[in-house]
């Protein structure tokens, strides 16, 4: 039997949401892929297929809008015959400084509604979760219009470490379990 994982970027489609801080899930995943193809699945994700060593993981990106990815990665675990306990969310987190990685299996939404939706969709939040810390906005910025901005040019500087890093923790999660890589990537 294969063991097989998916693993989820959250975002939003289209080149105007690409580069935003509500991607950096999908920008995780692409890191991933590594210049790997993506192809269209019924289940209306995107998805590549790459190994780590023994070990298939599924790379996936919503083609709808982040408060719609529950149904789509439901059909995409029915399809794969995957587990919550096998798939990993990769997403933006407000309240954690920007750069900063932490990891988790299960717990609240805190209002994000991709793990809403995912939630909803999974039966439960017992699936894992990379979260990117993003930081919260400077000053009286709606926090839903600064996950929807560009990364600032500070925070550019950075950001293709910041990716391979979370790449990093997804492969160190799959391949050593959560408490080694909360102890390697949790700082």
């Amino acid at each position: 039997m294969i063991d097989r994982w998916l693993i989820i970027g959250l975002g939003n489609p289209g080149d105007q949401y690409a580069s935003t801080r509500h991607n950096i899930g999908q920008m995780v995943i692409n890191h991933l892929a590594n210049g790997m193809k993506f192809s269209p699945h019924k289940s209306r994700m995107d998805i590549c297929d790459i190994r780590l060593g023994e070990k298939a993981l599924v790379l996936a990106k919503s083609k709808g809008f982040m408060n719609e990815t529950g149904a789509p990665v439901r059909a995409l675990a029915d399809f794969y015959k995957v587990q919550p306990d096998r798939i990993v969310a990769i997403h933006d987190e407000l309240d954690i400084a920007y750069s900063t990685i932490r990891l988790k299996i299960g717990g609240g939404d805190n209002g994000h509604n991709g793990l809403k939706s995912l939630t909803s969709h999974l039966g439960g939040p017992n699936y894992y979760r990379v979260r990117m810390g993003i930081g919260r906005p400077m000053g009286q910025q709606d926090p839903a219009d600064f996950v929807l901005k560009p990364f600032s040019a500070a925070e550019k500087k950075d950001l293709g470490d910041f990716l391979a890093r979370g790449s990093q923790a997804v492969e160190h999660l799959i391949e050593k379990g959560l408490e080694l890589t909360q102890q390697e990537f949790n700082s």
